[in-house]
Parts: structure tokens; C-alpha cells; sequence
């Protein structure tokens, strides 16, 4: 528990943000840099803010926050989600929601917050627009081959469909390749260390530091499975309901994606991986299953390598992951 600290929770939304304090007094202020000045003039030295990550709108505050010399906490929002829920609340409002993270920061010991460096926050924007313009393309991509099925697609639409995806494809390499540069500017051992797990591709590895500012956000494996969304989950309920276990897909979809990937390759290069592979198709389980099984191996090795420092070892992440 946060005890020693007065805690501050904040509902931020793109024009203002609602201030609850610990001590029962309310607030709202501008989202914007006269917001965050009078904000600093209400804070006692033993503060301790919460918010939500919210995307865009959470960023600046907390950047400026920490470089006040404020005590920041940024939280999921799925975990504030479900502790509203678990209270039963009637009422929704701004202050409301800045009561329920107030009262969740008082109630859970929160992650501090890290600034980003300019490079690390200029990544989290290019992997962003890139998640965009990856989806764009794949919509694209739909589009065409659909026109095509109906035999004599009209040549106008075809072309400026082609069109569109050659300049995503161009966009979507150029950010690839700044992103590329970052963070072997950056994180250039870390980015060698990942690649030399059988089965891991770059833009995997790539991806995985950028998303986890270099494995620093997660304590543990399982924290970062999580994340990612491979962890199974079991429907199981008295006698009623027997659901089959399946992967949480609450979590990063790109990474996850590129993860179930990489497993294809990883079942064939990658010992300890394959091993488990086979001997979850031995069993009877589906090839999908054990692709999935081997995607959450290949993350736990990564994290393991991450933290060590040390290049890939069988004998060591078989012990680890």
C-alpha cells in the first residue's frame, strides 16, 4: 500500500482532466500546458499521481509530471476497468472515474513511471503509424482480391487500388527502416541478443523492445505474456460449462501475430521449442494449440535473454522459460 503518499487520481480525456485527491477534494483543469501548471500548485511534495493510459491524451502530463519531480503512476485501464466493476458503481462521470483510480492507487502498489527519451517516445510513434498502415494494407489487399472475384473488376477502381497499396507498401518500409535505425542506436546489443533465439525474426525483436521499452516494463515472463495476449485461458464452470482452453486475446495483436509467426520457423530451428511441439501434438492437441504453446515459449525465452544479458544458450533458457 501507497501509506507515506497522498494519492491523485486523474480521468484524462483529450480537452481536460478531473483531479481526486485522497484527502476528498475535486478539480478539473485544461488538458494543456496552463492545466498542468496549476495542477503542480495544488501537489504536495509527498504526492503520488495515478492516471490511465489512455493513448495520446496521458502522455504529455505524465512526461511533464516526471520532470516536475512528481511521483507518476500509469495503470492499464483494463485493470481499473475491473476494479469498478468489482465495487459495484452506479454512477459514471469524470469524477467519478478519477475517484475509482484514486481509490486504486490507494488500494494497489502501483508501477512508477519512466519518462521516455526522445528516441524511445519517437519509436512508440512510429510503431503506432505503423500498426495503422499495416492494417490499412491488409484491408487493401482484401479489397483487390474481392474485386477481383467478380471477374471484370472495373480497371478504374482495380488501379487506384494497386496505386494504394504500392504507397503503403513504400510508407510502411521507410517506417521499418527508421525504426530499424532507433533502435539499433539505442538498443543495439539487446536487438543481437533477441536475434540469436532460433525462430526469432528482426521485426519480432524489433517490436518486442519497442513495445516494452527494452523489457523494462514487465517484472516477470508472465507479466509479458500477458501482455501480449498468449496466456491460455479456461472455461470451466461447475457442470455445465466446459469450454475449450483458449489464448486471452486481451493484449498486443501485432506482437501476437508476429509471435504466432515466428513459431512455424521456431518449431524447426528452436530445441526446446520443437520439443514442445511434438510433444503437445503427441498428446493429441491441435497443431494450432502447440503453435500457440510454442509462441508463449519463444516470448519467456526472449524475456529471459533480455534480463541476463547473454546471448541465446539451450541449456540456459530451457532452465529459464
Amino acid at each position: 500500500m501507497n501509506k507515506d503518499k497522498e494519492i491523485y487520481g486523474i480521468d484524462i480525456s483529450k480537452s481536460v482532466f478531473d483531479v481526486y485527491s485522497s484527502q476528498g477534494g475535486h478539480i478539473q483543469l485544461k488538458n494543456d500546458d496552463k492545466g498542468f501548471k496549476s495542477l503542480i500548485k495544488t501537489l504536495p511534495q509527498n504526492a503520488l499521481v495515478v492516471m490511465e493510459a489512455t493513448g495520446y491524451y496521458h502522455y504529455r502530463l505524465a512526461q511533464y509530471l516526471y520532470s516536475q519531480g512528481i511521483a507518476v503512476s500509469v495503470v492499464n485501464p483494463l485493470s481499473v476497468k475491473r476494479f469498478i466493476q468489482m465495487r459495484l458503481a452506479k454512477v459514471k462521470t469524470d469524477k467519478s472515474d478519477a475517484r475509482a483510480i484514486c481509490e486504486y492507487g490507494i488500494q494497489n502498489q502501483v508501477p512508477l513511471y519512466n519518462a521516455l527519451t526522445e528516441v524511445q517516445a519517437e519509436c512508440l510513434q512510429l510503431f503506432r503509424l505503423l500498426d495503422i498502415y499495416i492494417k490499412q494494407r491488409t484491408a487493401t489487399k482484401n479489397k483487390i482480391k474481392g474485386e477481383e472475384s467478380l471477374g471484370r473488376p472495373s480497371r478504374f477502381v482495380y488501379s487506384s487500388l494497386r496505386r494504394n497499396l504500392k504507397h503503403l507498401d513504400k510508407e510502411i518500409n521507410g517506417l521499418e527502416a527508421r525504426l530499424l535505425k532507433l533502435v539499433k542506436q539505442d538498443q543495439q546489443h539487446q536487438l543481437s541478443l533477441l536475434k540469436s533465439i532460433p525462430g526469432m525474426g528482426v521485426k519480432t525483436a524489433l517490436f518486442l523492445i519497442v513495445v516494452t521499452d527494452g523489457f523494462r516494463k514487465f517484472e516477470n515472463a508472465r507479466q509479458l505474456c500477458s501482455y501480449v495476449g498468449i496466456t491460455p485461458t479456461i472455461r470451466e464452470s461447475g457442470s455445465s460449462i466446459k469450454g475449450r482452453s483458449r489464448i486471452s486475446k486481451i493484449g498486443n495483436r501485432k506482437l501476437r501475430n508476429l509471435l504466432f509467426l515466428c513459431a512455424f520457423s521456431a518449431c524447426k530451428h528452436n530445441k526446446s521449442c520443437k520439443e514442445l511441439y511434438d510433444r503437445i501434438v503427441a498428446k493429441g492437441k491441435s497443431k494450432k494449440l502447440a503453435l500457440i504453446a510454442v509462441a508463449n515459449k519463444l516470448l519467456k525465452q526472449a524475456f529471459a535473454i533480455a534480463k541476463s544479458g547473454l546471448p541465446y544458450d539451450e541449456n540456459y533458457v530451457s532452465r529459464l522459460s
